[in-house]
């Protein structure tokens, strides 16, 4: 860490105390803008934290779908955003055209809509999800009423396989956890026989069929904790190496490839994250008409997932 780096997070610790502001970041931020948050989690728990939060004022270090979902939580609350043009490619896929033609053909059916998902998707969504609680959300759902699953294939392919539900899933997958094949898994696994393999829901179902552990950000970073074994290999983006060496420092910890990091997410930076604290800016908003619907889903998730 350069002097630049510690000076930049001295003033941005210093302001956001005498402003009240209360910073959750993603595991996927850079190392130093999770040193400076005063939570770090999944999607899942950045949600709820939000929601929890007593601060009137959140900057939220993740992707607009994050800040989003703060948004709608935290109704009366400013929700800042330090990089409004950070978002997720497989978000955008989804239309809610493509809700509404499910709709029509499948009156009784129920679309599950993974919070990777704008507001507008989630406000014609029957209930959210997250990799950490999808199982749980979907092994709850009545069995006689179809599913679709949006937007991530890969996700809805692997819990509905355990599970042995039949779902629909939206064709779109994240471009950095579907580029991982077998064959790199596989010579991974070879290099490193005494590595356990921790693999993102994400990821391709050949991937998964290879893993020893298979779970959220959240999960494996847990699975680390508490695990004996001091080798592992990484299938998923790369920040969350920094939380689990806070943890256990004494670890190997190998990346599954090279390739697991995701722009968007580290397009966040220090400067930007002191202009937002300054200025209070960028404030992130959603439509009232859009938030009175989707907070229904989002808070649906929430009240199954805390049962």
């Amino acid at each position: 860490m350069t002097v630049h780096d510690s000076n930049l997070m001295e003033t941005i610790i210093r302001c956001k105390q005498e402003k009240g502001i209360y910073i959750i970041a993603h595991y996927y931020q850079r190392d130093e803008i999770q040193d400076i948050a005063d939570f770090i989690g999944d999607s899942y728990a950045m949600a709820v934290n939000a929601r929890n939060s007593d601060s009137n004022i959140i900057l939220v270090a993740g992707v607009d779908f994050m800040a989003e979902s703060a948004a709608i939580l935290c109704p009366g609350k400013t929700i800042l955003s330090p990089e409004p043009a950070a978002t997720c490619p497989m978000a955008n896929s989804i239309k809610t055209e493509d809700i509404l033609r499910f709709k029509e053909e499948h009156p009784d059916g129920l679309v599950v809509s993974y919070v990777n998902t704008p507001a507008e998707v989630k406000a014609y969504s029957d209930i959210c999800c997250t990799s950490s609680n999808a199982e749980k959300i979907l092994s709850l759902l009545p069995a006689e009423r179809p599913i679709f699953f949006i937007p991530d294939q890969n996700l809805a392919g692997n819990v509905s396989s355990k599970l042995a539900r039949s779902v629909t899933a939206f064709p779109s997958s994240c471009p950095i956890h579907a580029a991982l094949t077998r064959e790199e898994i596989i010579k991974k696994k070879q290099d490193h026989p005494e590595a356990a393999l921790l693999v993102h829901p994400e990821c391709d179902p050949a991937v998964v069929e290879l893993a020893d552990y298979v779970g959220s950000t959240a999960g494996i970073l847990s699975y680390t904790r508490t695990s004996p074994l001091q080798e592992f290999i990484i299938a998923t983006e790369s920040g969350i190496r920094h939380a689990i060496w806070q943890y256990r420092p004494e670890v190997r910890l190998i990346m599954a490839s090279d390739e697991m990091i995701c722009p968007n997410m580290k397009s966040i930076t220090l400067e930007k994250i002191l202009y937002s604290i300054e200025n209070l800016e960028t404030v992130v908003t959603v439509p009232e008409e859009i938030s009175k619907k989707a907070v229904l889903a989002l808070e649906k998730m929430i009240e199954l997932t805390s049962n």
